[in-house]
């Protein structure tokens, strides 16, 4: 990614990346930044939905990007995708190295792990409007759960 600055605005020019550049990137590290799209998307989310406290907004978002939440995503999610995207999400699902949190088991952490990688392929080969496709699916069967 490439910023530049003028005097007046401070403008972003992005470069995405090919998939082949994006996958020679570990599933982890497509994690690193799926994790940052995944978090403003959902931090977005709950600011358009209603304007409340900030310590209600932080516990809403906890509880959207917890790794139990994200993780009874996957099956949701895996079954829009296309080939391409579904070996993107194995392959974040499969990844080593990474220490399951206290608050988690190991299975719902690499499926959280997962989605988090394909949010960080797809935002950076530029499918931005894709993200927020499957990000609407997440938050709308989240929102049926919380409902009813």
């Amino acid at each position: 990614m490439t910023l530049k600055a003028s005097s007046s605005t401070l403008s972003t020019d992005i470069t995405y990346l090919t998939d082949r550049e994006a996958n020679a990137y570990s599933p982890l590290s497509l994690a690193f930044l799926g994790d940052s799209v995944y978090d403003t998307l959902v931090r977005e989310h709950l600011l358009m939905k209603a304007n409340m406290p900030v310590s209600k907004l932080h516990s809403a978002k906890i509880k959207l990007v917890c790794a139990e939440f994200q993780s009874d995503a996957y099956e949701k999610v895996a079954e829009q995708l296309s080939e391409r995207e579904l070996a993107v999400l194995k392959r974040g699902r499969n990844a080593t190295g990474n220490t399951v949190p206290k608050h988690a088991d190991a299975v719902q952490y690499r499926r959280a792990t997962a989605i988090e990688s394909l949010f960080g392929f797809l935002y950076i080969t530029g499918r931005t409007e894709r993200v927020r496709e499957l990000f609407a699916l997440i938050i709308s069967d989240g929102e049926k759960a919380e409902n009813g």
